[in-house]
């Protein structure tokens, strides 16, 4: 019997054992194949989830991000991401005219603490970034970096908003510093180079600083002009004179300069191979007359631009505009029809042959002109031509009244259509179309008097909610964000820029 029984004990724990090792064989396999789905990915395993980021990405390749910047008396910078499609671009149907455009903020904060004057986007740069500089009343001009690859939409969950707008935040744009060297307000910023900042104040100077370290290289001192009588709309105080730059212009060939200034009745050349002032032109009484300036006008300039070869430029007054040769004599007037103010001009690339400036107005309107034709005047008296309309965009025939206070004109690629973006007092983003054929087709044609052809087509609006003082935009070509460690190498190449940027700086 008790061999018996120790038998049976030995047969049991065999069994258990072998039933032990089969759940410990099961439980095994089972945990392989949970390690076999379900591990993390490893640098060689995070190729493939890139790769399907470039598949989503490959399959909204015929869209087009614009990242548009404005900025507001509310000192509010606010920076969102227009995507359209390029069909919609391109084709003249009206269910692709009927797409909407889709919007995502990127940036929205209190930039200044006072009103923001003036935006300045550089050249991109070869970690695939350009520097915005903000200028303002409160006499800081600061500097920002944003990345031009357009947003990736990720997985994740959307920050909570308000607004139906979807928020996609860039870690790539970053804050560089503040700029201290004026004592006045800031009224204009340009990059003509990716290693020169140009910015004039109201303290009577443009300043030239240098982007590889910030440092002020020269600072151009336009004369305080004498006080002659009280213009209207006089903000300096008593005992003052109204002083400060109100624009400038480069030329392409980054060796003149032509400033226009408060209480003033003339334009400033500067050489800016030595520094030194080059002449001084003042405006005729006729000519002023002829531009539109009254008699209680202060009959000072207020815009300039130079043409896109460099063979003219136009100085702009408050209700007209008028082309100088490089002879500094004047070839046309430009008087809108019908009569209104000038906020903003921009040369419209066109190519060779053809100086398109665009001009935008007080009642919603941006008007085309050309350069290089001018039509005789019906009065004996004015001996200067007028210069003749291309079309217009906008204004109370399109159904849009609202003053424009800044745009930028663009173009995705070569021979693409222009895509224009206003930005108005009331807070509304625009963005238009137009074909560059569409605005040369008017060169020939005779108008009748008071009526402009009308050319583009608006493809959607976009409702800020501040009231825009400036805007600045920029076609996103750079290569779409996959992964965020890439932030790093984009830091190093910032640092490696130093040796780049003296070649631009020569």
């Amino acid at each position: 019997m008790v061999k018996r029984k120790s038998e049976d004990a030995q047969l049991s724990g065999r069994a258990t054992n072998g039933k032990e090792c089969q759940i410990r064989r099961s439980s095994q396999t089972q945990q392989a194949c949970k390690k076999s789905t379900s591990t993390k990915p490893t640098k060689a395993s995070a190729k493939p989830a890139v790769a399907t980021k470039d598949t989503k990405s490959d399959s909204k390749s015929a869209s087009v991000s614009i990242q548009v910047v404005t900025g507001s008396y509310e000192r509010v910078l606010h920076g969102f991401a227009a995507t359209v499609s390029e069909d919609a671009l391109q084709s003249e149907s009206s269910e692709e005219e009927q797409k909407e455009p889709t919007y995502s903020d990127t940036f929205l904060f209190a930039a200044h603490s006072s009103a923001v004057r003036c935006l300045a986007l550089s050249a991109p740069n070869e970690a695939h970034k350009r520097v915005l500089a903000t200028g303002s009343t409160d006499e800081r001009i600061n500097l920002f970096n944003l990345s031009t690859s357009p947003p990736l939409v990720s997985d994740k969950p959307q920050l909570p908003s308000l607004s139906a707008t979807s928020i996609i935040e860039n870690p790539r744009n970053k804050e560089l510093g503040t700029l201290l060297h004026h004592a006045r307000s800031v009224n204009k910023l340009q990059f003509p180079t990716r290693g020169k900042l140009f910015s004039a104040a109201d303290d009577n100077t443009v300043a030239i600083s240098r982007s590889r370290d910030w440092t002020v290289l020269s600072t151009i001192k336009c004369p305080i002009p004498k006080a002659v009588g009280r213009p209207s709309g006089d903000t300096a105080g008593p005992g003052e004179v109204p002083t400060g730059v109100n624009d400038f212009a480069i030329h392409p060939s980054m060796k003149v300069m032509v400033t226009v200034g408060k209480g003033e009745r003339c334009m400033r050349l500067w050489n800016l191979v030595t520094g030194k002032k080059a002449g001084v032109l003042n405006f005729d009484k006729s000519l002023l007359q002829a531009a539109g300036e009254g008699r209680y006008s202060s009959g000072e300039g207020r815009k300039l631009a130079w043409g896109e070869d460099g063979e003219e430029y136009v100085v702009g007054f408050e209700r007209g505009a008028v082309i100088y040769g490089m002879d500094s004599m004047p070839k046309a007037i430009i008087r809108p029809s019908p009569p209104t103010k000038l906020h903003q001009m921009r040369i419209v690339p066109a190519g060779e042959g053809h100086s398109i400036l665009a001009i935008s107005t007080e009642d919603g309107r941006i008007i085309f002109y050309d350069l290089k034709t001018a039509i005789e005047s019906e009065k004996e008296d004015e001996e200067v031509p007028q210069c003749a309309a291309l079309g217009q965009l906008g204004g109370n025939q399109a159904g849009f009244s609202g003053r424009i206070k800044d745009f930028e004109v663009l173009q995705h690629k070569a021979g693409a259509p222009l895509s224009i973006v206003t930005g108005s007092s009331d807070g509304a983003v625009r963005l238009w179309k137009c074909s560059l054929s569409e605005i040369l087709d008017g060169a020939g044609t005779e108008e009748t008097k008071g009526a402009v052809r009308q050319v583009g087509t608006s493809i959607g609006t976009h409702e800020t909610g501040h009231r825009i003082t400036c805007l600045a935009a920029f076609v996103m070509d750079g290569p779409a964000e996959v992964a965020d460690d890439d932030e790093d190498e984009d830091d190093a190449q910032d640092e490696a820029e130093g040796a780049d940027s003296n070649s631009d700086d020569e």
